[in-house]
């Protein structure tokens, strides 16, 4: 195969990831999977968090797919895909529990509007204390703050913990 369809490849895994991830994280973990998710909406008592498991879960297809790829004479493609998938997990790493949740001390300052944006738009999917009610189950891509604030307005707030803290108030 050449390096450039793997590069295509590799390129729409990872934005496939995307809509994969949106998915899962909407009907997955805040359904039936809620029962390792819900220790994520809570604060954090240790390093870890049931949570977590989920990373195991998901780099399974991505190990499967590299060790076809490479070791196992399988089609070509199944390395680059599964490099795809490990990258999107890497992104979702960095984004999720350095930046965001900062479960690694770092100093980082978001400055640009997207940073900006899509840091507000998971804070804002994690004001919601249960598993429905939620806004913002991306991760790479966001809606405007505006509109979820908006979106959870037109909820009631159904499910808002309240402000505490430096937290302003949603309105």
């Amino acid at each position: 195969m050449h390096w450039t369809t793997g590069l295509i490849l590799f390129a729409l895994t990872v934005t496939f990831m995307e809509g994969f991830a949106y998915v899962a994280h909407r009907w997955v973990m805040h359904g039936p999977g809620w029962f390792l998710h819900a220790s994520h909406h809570r604060p954090r008592t240790g390093a870890w968090e049931l949570n977590d498991l989920y990373a195991a879960i998901f780099a399974v297809p991505s190990f499967v797919l590299l060790l076809g790829g490479v070791q196992l004479g399988w089609w070509p493609g199944f390395t680059w895909i599964g490099a795809g998938i490990a990258a999107y997990g890497a992104i979702y790493f960095g984004f999720h529990d350095v930046i965001v949740h900062k479960r690694l001390n770092h100093r980082y300052l978001p400055r640009s509007a997207y940073m900006k944006r899509i840091i507000q738009a998971h804070r804002l999917h994690h004001v919601v204390e249960t598993r429905e009610g939620n806004v913002s189950f991306g991760f790479i891509y966001a809606p405007k703050p505006e509109a979820l604030k908006a979106e959870l307005k037109r909820r009631g707030h159904a499910g808002v913990r309240a402000p505490t803290g430096r937290n302003a108030p949603l309105d």
